[in-house]
């Protein structure tokens, strides 16, 4: 944010303590966020142990080591029983949780539904549906009423996710109810307990409330009954409902659709959406980036319509857009479970470690980045992403595992973060309280609430 001298200062982070301090400050927030867990050695070590727990937890910090673990060749490094615990109620086996041979064939089957050419039909569906968020922020606007930063992204998110996929809006009952479940789902859905993490042995189930598992069984319903009445429009679901097996002709079966549709709307919508509130609660802390980005739009577009190719000639947008994720990744947390005894990056890991990628420590290493805390678009320019270290830059994972959705989202964050500042300015309240917390996704403790005001040029 801007101090009253005009000078910028770091965005908001937990401020790294001892490993015993660290977990007596999580310990007594309560809040069960492994961010305030982390000690100062995470950000500097290549690899080691995170504190003592039963099952051992080792955090991988090497560019190299931590592909090797993502790209698991020989198949010992599954996606953690934790981590598929807390989603299967919501997205069954799906892409994002399955590994091995069931993930190629769902991967190779859902591809083509972002491709370069699905993803320039789906474009006008996110315009229209930020244009519609610019008519309700030009409503706030003219009222001053405050909104929460954080909520008024997710509703954007999830409105252009209901109109790519099932080319419905975010207004109908059906998406809206879908929306509201997602709320209850991403607010209560049992996270890592710390007592949990410390004490229990690997592949304890972690029982959710039953206020989580009644709000995944009315999205699970919802998905369905869209499918069910999908009229073969040329969208995202269309193109996985028409999805075939190249060695077997076979389509995917209804509860698969619904894994894999649950999955579009877990992380084509909560995952943009965090980075999208961070992003806009640090461009309206930070003028000089934002005249850089608005001298960009209106240099491309001019005061037009924002095209798909336009966003493809906007670098310093994009650059913004992949800092935030660097400092804010939304998924904070990559972690894999050791199915055998194993040697990895000189640690000896016994069967069900806790194999720790953290894309939060990875992108704020002293070894990989200078000034690490400080926002920076300019490292994503050219000529600053020629200088970065391989590997050390992960948000959307690495290797076969990289998210399908990777140039969806940066289409669509590019798209709103060019509307927005060229029409809007923020006006964030208590911005010095704002700090983030690792949940489902990377998001602040409390809401940013901010106030909108149209922008006079």
């Amino acid at each position: 944010m801007v101090q009253n001298d005009g000078q910028a200062v770091d965005p908001p982070r937990p401020r790294p303590l001892w490993p015993v301090a660290a977990l007596a400050r999580t310990l007594w927030q309560g809040e069960g966020n492994l961010l305030a867990l982390l000690p100062a050695s995470a950000y500097r070590v290549k690899a080691g142990a995170l504190g003592y727990s039963r099952r051992s937890i080792i955090l991988f910090n090497d560019p190299a080591v931590v592909r090797e673990i993502l790209e698991d060749k020989e198949g010992i490094f599954p996606k953690s029983d934790l981590m598929v615990g807390a989603l299967e109620a919501l997205i069954g086996e799906s892409i994002f949780v399955t590994d091995g041979e069931k993930w190629r064939r769902q991967r190779a089957m859902i591809d083509p539904a972002f491709s370069h050419m699905r993803l320039s039909l789906a474009f006008k569906a996110m315009s229209e549906a930020v244009a519609d968020q610019e008519t309700r922020l030009e409503g706030l606007a003219a009222s001053g009423e405050a909104l929460s930063l954080d909520l008024a992204m997710s509703h954007l998110t999830a409105d252009i996710i209901c109109r790519t996929v099932f080319s419905v809006s975010l207004d109908s009952g059906v998406a809206r109810d879908v929306f509201d479940n997602f709320l209850v789902f991403e607010r209560d859905v049992a996270q890592v307990r710390i007592e949990r993490l410390i004490s229990d042995p690997a592949w304890t189930r972690v029982p959710q409330k039953p206020e989580v598992l009644a709000a995944c069984a009315r999205i699970r319903a919802h998905l369905g009954a869209l499918i069910d009445g999908h009229a073969g429009t040329d969208d995202i679901a269309g193109a996985v409902i028409a999805a075939r097996d190249a060695a077997t002709g076979e389509g995917f079966t209804r509860d698969e659709l619904i894994d894999q549709l649950g999955v579009f709307f877990l992380a084509g919508h909560e995952t943009t959406a965090s980075a999208l509130t961070w992003a806009v609660y640090i461009l309206a802390s930070r003028p000089d980036i934002l005249s850089g980005l608005r001298a960009e739009v209106a240099a491309v577009a001019g005061d037009g319509p924002i095209s798909f190719e336009h966003t493809r000639r906007m670098p310093y947008a994009r650059a913004i857009f992949r800092e935030a994720l660097r400092l804010y990744p939304p998924i904070t947390f990559m972690p894999r479970v050791a199915l055998k005894p194993t040697t990895i990056g000189g640690y000896r890991l016994r069967r069900g470690a806790l194999v720790m990628i953290a894309p939060w420590t990875l992108h704020r290493h002293k070894s990989y980045w200078r000034d690490p805390d400080r926002f920076d678009p300019d490292r994503f320019l050219p000529e600053g992403e020629s200088a970065q270290t391989p590997g050390a830059f992960i948000p959307f994972g690495a290797g076969p595992h990289t998210c399908v959705g990777a140039g969806f989202a940066t289409a669509e964050s590019i798209l709103v973060l060019a509307c927005l500042a060229r029409r809007f300015e923020f006006d964030v309240s208590e911005a010095r309280g704002v700090r983030p917390v690792a949940r489902l996704t990377t998001r602040p403790a409390r809401e940013i609430m901010c106030r909108v005001r149209l922008r006079h040029v």
